[in-house]
């Protein structure tokens, strides 16, 4: 099992969702964050006042697969998330030793 983490653009929210869904991917745990990367925030303008922003706000995604999901979830992601700019966003896949549904105490693959 892996455990994906995701920074993403609010607003690709549905769209990774989504591709997470035709992939019978179903949890997912999504976190408001505030962070930047490369692009070290950003400047706005407000009532003709230059402001600098900088931690950008993105959506933290946690989302638990099976081995053999891991490609095609990390592509999902990034094909749904994607707009070609810098601040897209980050994929990090680490290890995920056990799970267990604590309804029903199922194990591993099939606690996902």
């Amino acid at each position: 099992m892996k455990y994906i983490i995701a920074m993403i653009k609010p607003h690709k929210l549905e769209e990774v969702r989504e591709a997470m869904g035709a992939l019978d991917i179903h949890g997912m745990t999504v976190t408001e964050v505030r962070g930047y990367g490369r692009q070290r925030g950003h400047t706005e303008i407000y009532r003709g006042a230059e402001y600098e922003i900088s931690y950008v706000p993105k959506l933290k995604l946690e989302i638990a697969v099976a081995a053999d999901k891991v490609e095609p979830a990390m592509e999902a992601i990034r094909n749904a998330a994607t707009e070609g700019k810098i601040g897209d966003g980050k994929i990090f896949v680490l290890d995920l030793e056990q799970a267990v549904r604590v309804r029903t105490g199922e194990t591993g693959d099939e606690a996902l």
